[in-house]
């Protein structure tokens, strides 16, 4: 749950608590009715806070009517055979947000199936101008330490150079998010539903590589921490600090599907003809719960930075998505500040019913529960963006994670990996 003013930095998971509630009791909530005083929802009134629920997995959902997959048809969209199996739910109402981050991991479909949210995106280009953190912690998503409804110019004054594209989605209406386009999305009317499939691209693998060697950073160094300190680093969809011995587990299979991935796509293009059934990727291999092994054998890898330039945005308007996809334009400087769009809340409410996690992690255990802000938060706990109190004047485990796992450096150390590995 969240107040109705706005904060200068990002509300994440964190410094947030959980309350545990069903859906009913949420759109009860969301009503206004009185009958929620009673409930899980009775410390926060409705014109106060506002909930936010996420990571609701269609396929546990409707197990038991699988029939209801079928009406999720992102063939429209050049992907055959990807339903709801492979797509996620997503629930909020009036003023939940989703703090400003991209996805290590392919692209993003969205279907706004109710209500309407706006997408407030950044290219991959304006990364250094949104101050990218991996604390708080969470396998596949890189935050920006900007909150960018209300960017607070003078602590991140580089985020003046940064360019938004923002689109309102309306129900019935489709949004491609491309790789590593960062995301603030919130919802704009009282009851939002989503749904989205985030769509596996080649360049993944290397990516599946980097996030295999931020977590055994992340999670090695914090870990030596006391445990005491109060600082909450990881975010609820990662349930603990996976082990050592786990993470290099994690990495080695990530470092094996790469290669093999790149053996297939030599063998792949020694052949005279191949089937399109081949030469595309296989959608259950993006972002749900699986070993990382499972990577499809008839894939081609993109392996240098040239590749990866040519790849981008150009790349990605020849998949054949369809005529239905919204058109974004870049605004002006002054929206690309978004500092006039009004918010309701600086907190941020997560509903969850699923058990399960984040597609694409290692650990994917969640409980159900409703998120709020916590305003009991110790004082000498981190800032909201990770970095350390104003009051401290050394440097923190945070500040030095926050140069060691930043995605530049993670982007060199898996390339020196990967060279290592394959002589």
């Amino acid at each position: 749950f969240g107040f109705s003013f706005v904060a200068l930095v990002p509300q994440f998971e964190t410094r947030c608590s959980y309350v545990e509630a069903t859906l009913e009791e949420f759109l009860v909530w969301s009503c206004g009715q009185p009958s929620c005083l009673s409930g899980p929802f009775s410390c926060y009134e409705y014109s106060k806070y506002w909930a936010y629920a996420d990571y609701k997995y269609i396929a546990r959902i409707f197990e038991d009517k699988p029939e209801i997959f079928q009406d999720i048809r992102w063939s429209d969209f050049g992907f055959p055979g990807r339903s709801g199996k492979e797509s996620t739910l997503w629930i909020g109402s009036e003023g939940a947000n989703t703090p400003c981050h991209l996805d290590s991991y392919g692209c993003n479909l969205v279907l706004q199936v109710q209500g309407r949210k706006r997408w407030h995106l950044f290219p991959p280009g304006d990364t250094s101008f949104l101050y990218p953190t991996r604390i708080p912690y969470e396998e596949s998503s890189i935050f920006s330490k900007v909150n960018v409804a209300n960017p607070d110019l003078k602590r991140f004054p580089e985020f003046r150079n940064a360019t938004a594209r923002v689109v309102t989605l309306s129900p019935g209406q489709v949004l491609l998010v491309p790789r590593h386009w960062w995301h603030y999305v919130e919802s704009i009317d009282p009851i939002t539903v989503s749904i989205n499939s985030w769509i596996e691209l080649d360049a993944d693998h290397e990516a599946r590589v980097e996030e295999a060697i931020t977590r055994m950073l992340v999670c090695a160094i914090k870990s030596a921490e006391n445990p005491s300190d109060g600082d909450v680093w990881l975010n609820p969809t990662e349930v603990e600090a996976t082990p050592h011995e786990i993470n290099l587990q994690y990495l080695n299979k990530a470092v094996s599907a790469y290669f093999q991935c790149r053996t297939a796509s030599v063998s792949e293009q020694a052949r005279p003809h191949s089937t399109d059934a081949e030469q595309r990727t296989s959608a259950s291999c993006k972002r749900k719960k699986r070993d990382v092994g499972c990577e499809p054998e008839g894939c081609r890898l993109l392996t240098h930075e040239s590749d990866f330039s040519t790849f981008k945005a150009e790349e990605l308007q020849k998949i054949p998505f369809g005529p239905h996809l919204i058109q974004v334009l870049p605004q002006s400087q002054e929206t690309s500040l978004v500092g006039a769009v009004a918010v309701k809340s600086d907190g941020r409410d997560l509903l969850h019913e699923n058990e399960g996690g984040h597609f694409g992690k290692l650990h994917c255990t969640r409980k159900q529960s409703v998120m709020s802000n916590d305003s009991k938060t110790p004082a000498h706990q981190i800032d909201s963006d990770g970095s350390p109190n104003p009051s401290q004047t050394a440097l923190s485990t945070n500040d030095l994670l926050d140069c060691l796992v930043n995605p530049r450096v993670i982007s060199l150390v898996a390339q020196l990996l990967l060279e290592r590995t394959g002589v």
